[in-house]
């Protein structure tokens, strides 16, 4: 962090809104991806939790994602609805319903991944060539 200290206000403004316009770009063709099934950002963020936690029962999915159970019921309706993910009652616990991507939803979380990820490495090759021509 000491490394920054020779940053002058302008520059560290520039930076934010670089590191802003990255962002928004990063996410903005992995939208239109989403907006073909009639998806938002909280459909993404459910179905990144559920691949990178297969097996994830609802009860752990709402405490990581800080939302109520019936805002994410809905999220989850329609990504059962689209075969993008799976339930699968728990063997030790019959109450619990386990989550997993289903072959659809890696497919399309796949895609979505990879959009954006093409901006996130140009952003970042940008932010280096500027940091490293001050």
């Amino acid at each position: 962090m000491k490394d920054l200290l020779y940053l002058k206000d302008d520059q560290i403004k520039e930076f934010i809104q670089l590191l802003y316009y990255a962002y928004r770009e990063t996410f903005s063709d992995p939208r239109e991806i989403l907006s073909k099934k009639f998806f938002g950002p909280a459909h993404l963020r459910a179905l990144h939790l559920i691949e990178s936690n297969p097996g994830i029962n609802l009860g752990e999915l709402i405490f990581k994602l800080k939302v109520t159970k019936q805002s994410l019921n809905r999220v989850l309706r329609d990504l059962i609805k689209t075969r993008m993910i799976r339930q699968i009652q728990d063997e030790k616990d019959t109450r619990k319903k386990n989550l997993y991507l289903d072959k659809e939803g890696k497919i399309f979380f796949n895609s979505v991944l990879s959009a954006g990820l093409e901006i996130f490495i140009f952003g970042m090759d940008l932010i280096i060539d500027i940091s490293s021509n001050p």
